[in-house]
């Protein structure tokens, strides 16, 4: 499905292509770099309509790209109108490179209900042969870090996937990788990517033997007289009006459009509760006070002899000194209580004196990764995931272009999916400089 839109375009703007658009995070910082995004791809309709009423002027061909791509490089064709393009920005599917995917896949495979190799991997090629097709200035992917290790089946042989790609858009491009820390350009989250940059060798200066991926840092965990402190989830949250999980009333603020929170029951806000900052539930000590004992084991986990990770069974749910339940993660069986089944970053505590971890779909899920307020009894709030996410610095509109109901789900999934906007306009500025340099040289001669 193709969505056609009229649009007055800028004759010296750089023209974009976004591949694997989600609902336009990501193309918020090639808009704030002045890349006009031509044309957009996406499988799932949800995020297109999000990607559809924030870039009215992009066409958004909806669907599988495998399927879709010639519809895609058609469509640029049309709108760059005998022009060059000059970023193909791609962001495919992580999951099958990604730790947690590759944990699945793992006890996929010895379960014998997966293929070894994921075929979701193969997706980057669909960009590619969009990449050779339309042939710009940059190819830029982006994915996690994992994506340096990933292999795919290729012709009947395993090969190395960034190998390969290299392979195929050689010899016209030049190709480089960095893992980013965006916490490193001032983005209040930890969250690490890999970015992949192939360069059309005739983009390039040509007094510039050398060229980097990313820009120099601006932000450092250890700031120095070039760099300034990280900035703290403290820091970005610190205007925001507290809310408390306990009860409704207390769960959401009336002014704040997304500042709400999940409710928690009584066993969760007594775990959550008791749990302190940069901790997790599973750790938590006694809170008897006739005994107050602080030396229980606290959780942990361990590889089995399939070498999958698995949480500690014998973790104590009772104090071993005064007997009375710890406030920690259980599953209630009639009047008998287990602990649950859980690793150590669940129920856990963001610390405040750092940027959040990760952001990630299940954002408002005390039980994920995670996910609690450094000192307030909740998870985040979908109006501070904006602001740790940096999506707030932009003109971004959580709607649907067909007025259906976003659900707050759709929107925790486009965060998780995509990365922090700001960050990434830092890199796309450093890149489009770099083509910059070459068109002022071009025209000078």
């Amino acid at each position: 499905m193709t969505a056609h839109y009229d649009t007055s375009e800028k004759r010296d703007a750089f023209k974009g292509v976004s591949l694997f658009s989600g609902g336009g995070i990501g193309d918020l910082a090639l808009r704030a770099v002045g890349v006009d995004v031509l044309v957009a791809s996406e499988l799932l309709p949800d995020r297109a309509s999000v990607f559809r009423s924030n870039y009215p002027n992009t066409t958004m061909v909806e669907g599988d790209i495998r399927k879709t791509k010639a519809e895609v490089i058609r469509e640029a064709k049309n709108r760059l109108k005998g022009r060059p393009l000059d970023i193909l920005f791609a962001t495919p599917p992580c999951q099958g490179m990604s730790k947690n995917g590759r944990g699945k896949l793992l006890h996929g495979v010895r379960s014998g209900v997966k293929p070894k190799l994921d075929e979701r991997n193969r997706l980057a090629l669909d960009a590619v042969e969009v990449a050779l097709a339309l042939r710009p200035k940059l190819v830029v992917f982006e994915n996690v870090p994992e994506m340096q290790n990933a292999v795919i089946e290729h012709e009947g042989q395993v090969r190395d996937l960034l190998e390969l790609i290299s392979e195929l858009l050689a010899p016209d491009y030049e190709g480089k990788w960095d893992v980013v820390e965006f916490a490193d350009y001032g983005v209040p989250q930890r969250r690490q990517r890999l970015i992949t940059v192939f360069m059309l060798k005739s983009s390039l200066p040509t007094n510039l033997k050398k060229w980097a991926v990313l820009p120099t840092a601006t932000h450092s965990q250890n700031p120095s007289i070039f760099t300034r402190p990280w900035v703290t989830v403290d820091e970005a949250l610190s205007g925001v009006p507290p809310l408390d999980a306990a009860n409704r009333k207390m769960a959401s603020h009336k002014d704040i459009s997304f500042h709400r929170v999940p409710i928690l029951d009584d066993s969760k806000y007594f775990w959550v509760s008791n749990t302190p900052p940069g901790k997790g539930a599973f750790d938590n000590q006694c809170v008897n006070p006739a005994c107050g004992f602080d030396k229980n084991p606290t959780h942990g986990s361990k590889h089995n002899s399939e070498g999958i990770n698995q949480a500690n069974r014998d973790t104590p749910l009772n104090c071993l000194k005064c007997g009375e339940l710890l406030p920690r993660p259980w599953v209630q069986e009639g009047t008998e209580f287990r602990l649950m089944s859980g690793f150590t970053s669940a129920y856990k505590r963001m610390r405040g004196d750092l940027p959040a971890s990760a952001l990630t779909r299940n954002l408002s899920y005390a039980c994920s990764d995670q996910k609690l307020h450094p000192r307030e009894h909740r998870v985040l709030s979908l109006h501070e995931a904006f602001i740790l996410h940096t999506v707030d610095v932009y003109n971004f509109d959580w709607r649907r272009d067909d007025n259906k109901t976003l659900s707050d789900k759709t929107i925790r999934e486009i965060i998780g999916e995509s990365i922090p906007p700001k960050g990434l306009e830092a890199i796309f500025k450093h890149l489009v400089a770099t083509l910059l340099e070459h068109r002022t040289a071009a025209r000078a001669a």
